[in-house]
């Protein structure tokens, strides 16, 4: 399973976290949106590792100009969601 990139957060971070604290706040939020397509859309452990990994809301996650780590997990689910229903 990929983990959040090896990025240097200064200026680019609207809070002030160190790279580890945005490696964790990244990847408790991955765990969350995985743990909710498997609760709510019933998906496998396998398809939901692999649709987290795969969106445009997890490239978006990794992003830490964004400041999208900064927020709930089920914020950031909504993202998912919307994106899902798109597709």
């Amino acid at each position: 399973m990929p983990s959040a990139p090896n990025v240097q957060l200064k200026n680019l971070c609207p809070m002030k976290v160190s790279e580890q604290e945005f490696k964790f706040m990244v990847e408790g939020i991955t765990s969350d949106l995985i743990q909710l397509l498997i609760d709510r859309e019933h998906y496998t452990l396998h398809q939901a590792v692999e649709t987290v990994y795969g969106s445009e809301t997890y490239s978006a996650l990794l992003r830490p100009i964004n400041g999208l780590y900064t927020q709930s997990s089920g914020y950031v689910y909504q993202y998912l969601n919307k994106e899902l229903l798109s597709h």
